[in-house]
């Protein structure tokens, strides 16, 4: 490097500070990407949650019903029950 110019030392030193400007350029650029695609993904996530809540709400509300429609049968079983064996005490009683 003794026997170069000055001018061909600063054009090498221009050179290796536009390679650096390029390489951070490009960093920087992937760094958005990463935070572009991330952003995207969290949107998804967000969009899933919300569509599995839905889902949730929606089959919590049909588990209630058919709570409710075993309960409404299970007493119509009752009520049927003691009804044969009211006809059946009356048969007993009659026979």
């Amino acid at each position: 490097m003794a026997d170069e110019t000055p001018m061909l030392a600063a054009v090498k030193q221009l050179q290796q500070s536009l390679a650096t400007l390029q390489d951070a350029v490009e960093r920087r650029e992937e760094e958005r990407q990463r935070r572009v695609n991330l952003e995207e993904e969290l949107h998804r996530v967000g969009a899933d949650r919300s569509r599995l809540a839905h889902a949730l709400d929606s089959a919590e509300a049909r588990a209630a019903r058919l709570e409710e429609a075993n309960r409404e049968v299970a007493r119509r079983l009752v009520a049927a029950m003691e009804t044969v064996r009211s006809v059946l005490a009356r048969q007993r009683g009659a026979a």
